[in-house]
């Protein structure tokens, strides 16, 4: 996970695609996130994301963040 003045970045692989969410497996710490998304239906399982979202993310399992945008790095990791 990267933090910019701006927004944080986490590189993810996707492991469940839901209709306004996507739940990913952060590739820095292993652990699972539920990110809130319009574009989840734009991914599938096995793609290596590239998440910008504002840092916030709740302390819930699995925690959630908000994603102001997301693109492909590749298919597969």
């Amino acid at each position: 996970m990267e933090n910019t003045t701006n927004h944080t970045t986490m590189c993810a692989v996707v492991c469940k695609v839901e209709c306004d969410s996507l739940l990913v497996c952060d590739q820095a710490t292993r652990q699972e996130v539920l990110v809130h998304t319009s574009d989840a239906c734009c991914f599938h399982v096995g793609d290596c994301v590239c998440i910008h979202y504002s840092g916030a993310m709740t302390m819930s399992l699995p925690p959630q963040i908000s994603a102001t945008c997301i693109h492909r790095l590749s298919r597969r990791c």
